[in-house]
């Protein structure tokens, strides 16, 4: 209205002042204070020595509205000079904005900016007032029906102004009632159940399910419409939707208006179009069948896995539509699928983008799209799925925009975004299993950006003190075969662990590894190593150790023959999420070797996504090992073992499994009855024990290893050593009930895993947290049998059963977070166990 009248002014004024026409000499411009003259002539378009009359003035001063910067506008002549006045628009100095949570402050500055109200912009009073009602429909759309937004605009000096925008955001309303009408088939509470938008209950305070926003209740009505029309109801429609609020807008009431309509079924399948694959192809990737009811959902994937297919032949651009010719009377549906390939793509240039520490030749070597070549989806997402697979990325992005002025050509753009592939470590600390630890470490699995692997490890504690050094290069060669070595400096000392074997290694070697690629997913491996293992017999040890180390001496020399077959289609390298990997292994120590055996490993991980962020993980490991040769048992040393993190969490490292069989010794008797026999009652399986003067749990023998029974109700009758000056009992034979686990020839281990994510954490990439359940164990098939006389009678090994017993799987759970942080992954894990038995360590 104001441009209007202004211009109605200007019409009168220029028809009353310069009502003749007259030849322009000069032109001066007054008021002019942020603005340029310049700008002023150049929209004004009327220059020195045109001739004008009131119509041209007219348009040229409508001309000079238009640009948005003045708020007057007047003409003048004083003589043949025209005089132009104008009254500029104030400047927006400066702009707070308070009180708004639900949209950030830089949010709002960004809309306000992009609809021309921003600090350095002209203020315009209309544009306040159109951007304050949109602010006040944006909070309504969230359900803030309450929400006020109050402006204030302060006048200062030199033509500029000052705003405050105050938002009060009010609450959101609570959806109080959710009614559908018109629903025959499916009841309310069944169709209800898939709406995000829920009516108050006890987890909204958490879920916040029953706050109303149009956006969730847009995305609800999509659902439902989606519901019907998968199952068979293509004529469903959802009629009207109302939504009411309660007069304290706190409330809000839902009802939706739909018709069902009739299920129909497929009648015909069709393909129509430009057919450049052949219909074979298509046709097997129909995901509907005749006679069926019609799905909306399968007519979608159906399509999409069409559009893939002709992707992988070069057809980037390909479209597949399904359309449904409806039958009312017949109550079926015809689908014909209308192919339009559109050109064959072909790829100049593969760019990478994000990759500030590695290499592009790292990154370029996983491709499988190649340069020139016709573009394949498949192979454009195969590049994609490889380099998460690196596990150097938090996470890659693939773009194939096509090239300007071409109607077949397209670059592949891969963005990703690096994240610590490396940890630099300095440990001190104390663990219950292994005392105190000091130890150093530094580990880079993309190595100066080159892709290589490398890592230096310095660690000692009370149980191990090893040094370890490893380098392996994935591609040695251009096709893909890998080169590592590792050298190796180990020596372990159980004497500390009271629940296991009580000996000392000390093993120095090292070996050479290469791995072949067979396919996309799979690969070859092969590892040629050397090693010297010297051993060191405890004080207190089983007869299983000290009998091989009677037999086979105590320093080996082993040479080691590994293989190994891998498989992995798996998402990412990193915190996987979906797909699935096994591996196959087989460990010799070939002939020429001090000690000959083999150990043959299984493992497998699969990953199921359930719904975004949430996956389930089910993990499965096989182990069995033996002697051949002249060794007819899997040396000692060489055990599976069971227990810990990364086994069966919940029980101590190492401790599952069978237990050593211990050697008997003559304990010190202190009491004794009347006749001077050592004092002892008999447990429910007719073993001795004593009163407390010597270790409980014992088996008692003679001084030549016999155990001597009577046939009176005392059981067993121990035989005891005398002093020979007075025949007084000194001490009687007898070993300690053994807690040393020794492990097995045999493993079984597997676990199921909840990955969620951790509430109030956005960056989910970084952060595993998982709800476990644990199982397994490990047996032996090699009982150890003590020869002849060693301990004359033995009937059988009372810790230790030959084969695998289910009924012995070890059970636990609990919950678990791996963080990856700047100096490597941190896992913290709480367990126990659900089936702990008489002597398990937890």
């Amino acid at each position: 209205m104001r441009a209007l009248y202004l211009t109605l002014l200007l019409a009168f004024f220029s028809s009353v002042s310069i009502a003749e026409t007259f030849v322009v000499s000069d032109i001066r411009v007054e008021g002019l204070q942020r603005v340029s003259a310049g700008s002023v002539f150049e929209a004004f378009s009327i220059n020195v020595g045109d001739e004008v009359d009131s119509q041209r003035l007219t348009s040229a001063s409508k001309r000079l509205f238009k640009t948005a910067l003045f708020n007057d506008i007047t003409l003048k002549r004083d003589g043949s000079v025209l005089i132009i006045h104008v009254v500029e628009l104030p400047t927006i100095t400066g702009l707070e904005i308070k009180g708004n949570e639900a949209i950030t402050s830089d949010a709002l500055k960004d809309g306000l900016k992009q609809s021309g109200l921003a600090e350095g912009l002209v203020f315009k009073r209309s544009t306040l007032e159109r951007i304050s009602l949109e602010l006040e429909r944006q909070y309504v759309a969230q359900g803030r029906y309450d929400a006020n937004i109050k402006t204030e605009v302060t006048a200062l000096p030199r033509n500029r102004v000052g705003l405050v925008i105050t938002v009060d955001e009010g609450t959101v309303a609570s959806i109080q009632h959710v009614n559908i009408i018109g629903n025959h088939v499916f009841s309310n509470d069944e169709l209800l159940k898939i709406f995000q938008l829920q009516t108050s209950n006890f987890w909204s305070w958490y879920a916040s399910d029953d706050k109303y926003a149009r956006e969730k209740l847009s995305g609800d009505l999509e659902t439902l419409r989606s519901y019907y029309l998968n199952r068979g109801y293509i004529r469903f429609n959802i009629e009207s939707t109302q939504v009411s609020v309660s007069p304290d807008k706190k409330g809000v009431y839902i009802t939706i208006n739909v018709s069902e309509g009739d299920i129909y079924t497929i009648r015909d399948i069709k393909l129509a179009g430009n057919l450049v694959v052949p219909e074979e192809d298509l046709e097997r990737f129909y995901i509907i069948r005749k006679n069926e009811d019609f799905s909306r959902q399968k007519v979608t994937l159906t399509s999409d896995l069409m559009i893939k297919r002709l992707g992988n032949d070069g057809y980037t651009f390909a479209k597949v539509d399904g359309i449904p010719k409806i039958d009312d009377e017949t109550k079926q549906v015809d689908v014909t699928f209308f192919v339009e390939p559109g050109k064959r793509t072909y790829v100049r240039r593969v760019n990478f983008a994000g990759n500030e520490t590695t290499l592009d030749e790292v990154l370029r070597r996983e491709m499988l799209q190649m340069e020139g070549g016709w573009a394949s989806t498949e192979k454009i997402e195969a590049g994609k799925k490889r380099l998460n697979q690196l596990g150097f990325f938090k996470g890659v992005n693939v773009e194939t925009p096509a090239v300007g002025g071409t109607d077949d050509l397209i670059d592949v753009n891969y963005s990703v975004e690096e994240q610590l592939s490396g940890s630099l470590n300095f440990n001190v600390g104390y663990a219950g299993d292994s005392g105190f630890i000091i130890g150093t470490s530094i580990s880079q699995n993309n190595f100066l950006g080159t892709g290589n692997r490398m890592s230096l490890s310095l660690q000692k504690n009370d149980t191990v003190q090893s040094y370890n050094f490893s380098f392996m290069d994935p591609y040695y060669t251009v096709d893909g075969v890998s080169r590592g070595f590792n050298f190796y400096h180990r020596k372990t000392d159980f004497s500390n662990q009271s629940f296991t074997s009580d000996y000392q290694t000390n093993t120095l070697g090292g070996n050479v590894a290469f791995g072949y690629p067979i396919s996309n997913r799979e690969r070859l491996s092969f590892t040629l190593g050397v090693s010297d293992t010297e051993m060191f017999e405890g004080s207190v040890v089983p007869a299983e150790i000290s009998s091989f180390i009677d037999e086979y001496g105590d320093q080996y020399r082993e040479y080691s023959l590994g293989s190994s077959w891998k498989w992995s289609n798996l998402n990412r390298g990193l915190f996987p999420t979906e797909g699935a990997q096994q591996s196959i292994s087989v460990d010799l120590a070939i002939p020429g070797s001090d000690l000959t055996y083999y150990k043959i490993g299984y493992k497998a991980d699969y990953y199921f996504p359930i719904v975004p962020d949430w996956s389930l993980r089910f993990r499965t490991e096989l182990g069995y090992g033996d002697g051949y040769g002249d060794l007819d048992t899997l040396p000692f040393y060489k055990n599976f073992r069971a227990g810990g993190i990364g086994s069966v969490r919940g029980y101590r490292t190492s401790s599952l499994g069978p237990k050593g069989l211990p050697e008997y010794n003559l304990v010190d008797v202190v009491a004794t009855d009347s006749s001077g026999n050592p004092v002892f009652e008999t447990d429910n399986l007719g073993r001795p024990i004593t009163d407390g003067s010597a270790p409980s749990n014992v088996y008692y023998y003679d001084a030549d290893g016999n155990i001597v029974r009577s046939e009176n109700d005392a059981g067993y009758v121990p035989v005891y050593e005398l002093n020979p000056n007075n025949g007084s009992v000194v001490k009687a034979p007898a070993y300690v009930e053994s807690e040393q686990a020794i492990g097995g020839n045999i493993l079984i281990e597997g676990s199921t895993e909840l990955i969620f994510p951790l509430p109030f954490i956005e960056d989910q990439s970084s952060v595993r947290s998982v709800v476990f359940l644990d199982v397994g164990n490990v047996f032996t098939s090699q009982c150890y049998t003590p020869e002849d006389n060693e301990i004359p009678n033995f009937t059988t090994h009372p810790y230790c059963d030959d084969g695998v017993n289910l009924k012995e799987l070890r059970v636990s759970t609990g919950v678990g977070v791996t963080w990856v942080t700047a100096i490597g992954p941190l896992t913290f894990t709480y367990s126990f166990p659900l089936n702990e038995k008489k002597g398990d360590k937890t």
